[in-house]
């Protein structure tokens, strides 16, 4: 539960798209396997991933849901290794060797790190 209410404070601190508490009370009991955290030193959460499952006829495919990482621990890969972890865990889900990965980007204006990191994860053409 505490872990639960530190995403909801990193997700309300400075992100465009804000859920309520049962949005997050869902996700940890639709698909606990995919969401990550990650916590400094003192335990405080830092960074998260909120993803899903979605199954639409013949078609698996993973949802980021939420993803984010607070300003002051950027720049150190946390963003690449959440993401690479919940792209690990929807492969091991999906049970197949193709699946679609969709991401809703909502950015912060100008934020050419986000945007950077998106190109570099293989989110825009």
């Amino acid at each position: 539960m505490d872990d639960l209410l530190a995403m909801q404070a990193c997700n309300l601190l400075c992100l465009l798209e804000n859920y309520q508490m049962k949005y997050y009370f869902y996700h940890i009991l639709s698909w606990p396997q995919l969401i990550y955290v990650v916590e400094d030193y003192n335990g405080r959460i830092v960074g998260y991933v909120l993803s899903k499952m979605k199954d639409e006829s013949n078609e698996c495919y993973g949802h980021v849901t939420s993803f984010f990482v607070l300003r002051t621990h950027r720049m150190r890969g946390l963003a690449t290794k959440l993401m690479s972890a919940a792209q690990a865990a929807m492969e091991q889900q999906s049970h197949l060797r193709n699946f679609l990965m969709e991401v809703k980007v909502l950015l912060e204006p100008m934020s050419m790190m986000a945007i950077n990191f998106d190109i570099k994860q293989g989110l825009y053409p």
